[in-house]
């Protein structure tokens, strides 16, 4: 089983900045990608940016030139530098990874793992 824990939320003022944190931990053999998400009240969870094991990045279109991912491989840990917060960015803030756990030398099991939300508040 995989583990995230993310970090980081909390409420912030229009127009601030705020930098959540999620590290997975637990049977991995590879991650392919990890990656933020975001559910507001009555909305469906969107994406909010994604970032490979090769570096590659995408952005939802509503943050972009905003919001920052980044990651650190040697700690399994992803980051989201968040700035110029306006107030629709209030939701919960998940942690999504996915990848490969330690199995066999043959067989190396998938995994889609989801970290417990992190609420992010943008209001004066």
């Amino acid at each position: 089983q995989v583990q995230l824990v993310e970090s980081g939320g909390g409420l912030v003022q229009p127009g601030g900045s705020l930098r959540l944190s999620c590290a997975a931990s637990g049977s991995i053999f590879r991650i392919n990608a990890m990656g933020w998400y975001r559910q507001a009240p009555g909305k469906e969870r969107e994406l909010v940016a994604i970032i490979t094991s090769t570096g590659s990045t995408n952005y939802g279109d509503s943050v972009k030139g905003r919001f920052t991912i980044s990651r650190d491989s040697a700690k399994n840990t992803v980051y989201l530098q968040m700035s110029s917060l306006k107030s629709e960015d209030t939701a919960v803030y998940y942690c999504n990874a996915e990848g490969l756990g330690r199995g066999t030398y043959f067989y190396q099991p998938p995994f889609d793992s989801w970290g417990q939300g992190t609420q992010v508040t943008v209001s004066a």
